[in-house]
């Protein structure tokens, strides 16, 4: 008996729990079977339509003065006077006397020579009329044709040796005396100072140095690949060539704030840098000192450093995109009618930091896409969504030396 308990409860307690979990399997609800669905993804694009635009390349470099030298003393002496604009940075003018020198042993030296200059004049006065006298006691004598020496010919041509001698000394010695005032040759500002009052001079001493305040340079270095953008002075020889000079805005932060200067490309430098393989080309700002129409503006001071956009040959119907658009450096997505995505390969006629201009690979009115998705394949179908394109408002007026927002 013990032996059949052993055997049947076992078998009954699994056909219980069989028949529980089959009554459970026929009451549970019936599956609901969902239908797979494929979610397309939205991206933005914008339509691309062609226009011109003027290419320009960047560099960055110092202000430099286009005219700049060093004033010596041309004689020698006690300085007694220094002009208050003598200082460093100090505004001067054309003629200006900077520093004069003691005048006196100078002034002596012309009073020296001017009597040189009477005293050689009366020596010619008396032996042209010694030789009137020899000419009018010959013809009384009427011995024939007088000699050169009769006619004192030698003597009255020392005498105007003597006497062009003399003047020579009394111009040497005005110039001298002149020379004891040091002027500036030009309108400027003083870069240093180099000898003050009561000091000796010798000549050739260095008094200061200055600049000239008309124009400013700056030294702008441009890589190879980059002249293709630009129309350059190269320094031909030819004297019917017409010089182009591209226009160059100049870019600089001063106190906090960004200000702008206008100038030219007048020149390149005859060498190219053997290291960088760049070439100079020289920017050239007329009145940098001056107050524009901002004058809060500070002056284009020379050693700021300034960042410059060289304006350049223009592209017509040509298109402008993002440079995010870009893949694989030639490469950009479009949007077809049936809203696909398609790869597309331009080429660039020139690539900057934000933008790209595309000469050719696009067409009118073509939707170009900005896609941030990790994964895309030619064909994917997309939700196309519009943005606006900005462009660069940004405008130079040359005449008042600034930049306008329009």
């Amino acid at each position: 008996m013990k032996l059949l308990l052993k055997i049947v409860l076992p078998l009954g307690v699994v056909a219980v729990g069989g028949f529980i979990s089959y009554q459970m399997i026929l009451s549970r609800p019936p599956v609901k079977i969902r239908e797979r669905t494929i979610q397309i993804p939205t991206i933005n694009y914008f339509e691309v339509q062609p226009e011109s635009y003027q290419l320009s390349v960047k560099a960055q470099g110092t202000v430099v003065p286009k005219t700049e030298t060093v004033l010596s003393a041309e004689v020698s002496g006690k300085i007694i006077y220094v002009s208050p604009s003598l200082v460093s940075g100090g505004f001067i003018e054309t003629k200006e006397v900077l520093v004069r020198l003691d005048p006196r042993d100078y002034e002596l030296y012309v009073i020296k020579a001017n009597s040189a200059v009477v005293q050689a004049e009366l020596n010619l006065i008396k032996e042209e009329a010694e030789a009137k006298i020899a000419l009018k006691e010959w013809g009384k004598l009427g011995n024939g044709v007088s000699t050169p020496l009769l006619r004192r010919e030698p003597q009255i041509a020392q005498a105007k040796s003597a006497l062009e001698s003399a003047k020579a000394h009394l111009d040497q010695a005005k110039l001298n005396l002149l020379r004891t005032e040091i002027r500036s040759p030009f309108i400027g500002r003083v870069r240093s100072k180099h000898v003050d009052l009561g000091q000796f001079v010798s000549i050739a001493t260095p008094v200061s140095t200055i600049y000239a305040v008309d124009y400013a340079e700056i030294r702008l270095p441009l890589p190879d690949n980059e002249l293709a953008y630009l129309t350059l002075p190269l320094g031909l020889r030819s004297d019917h060539r017409k010089i182009t000079k591209p226009k160059v805005v100049i870019r600089a932060y001063f106190a906090g704030s960004e200000h702008f200067w206008v100038g030219r490309i007048v020149r390149t430098e005859g060498e190219i840098d053997p290291n960088t393989r760049v070439i100079h080309a020289i920017a050239e700002v007329k009145n940098p000192y001056g107050i524009g129409k901002t004058p809060e503006r500070p002056p284009l001071a020379i050693g700021m450093f300034v960042e410059a956009e060289i304006m350049g040959r223009w592209v017509y119907d040509a298109f402008r995109v993002p440079r995010n658009a870009i893949r694989d450096s030639n490469q950009i997505l479009v949007v077809d009618k049936e809203n696909r995505i398609r790869f597309r390969e331009v080429e660039l006629v020139w690539s900057g930091e934000k933008s790209v201009i595309i000469k050719k690979g696009l067409s009118s009115g073509e939707r170009v896409a900005l896609v941030s998705l990790e994964s895309v394949f030619d064909g994917m179908k997309v939700h196309p969504v519009a943005i606006i394109k900005k462009e660069n408002p940004d405008k130079v007026d040359e005449e008042s030396n600034s930049l306008v927002l329009q």
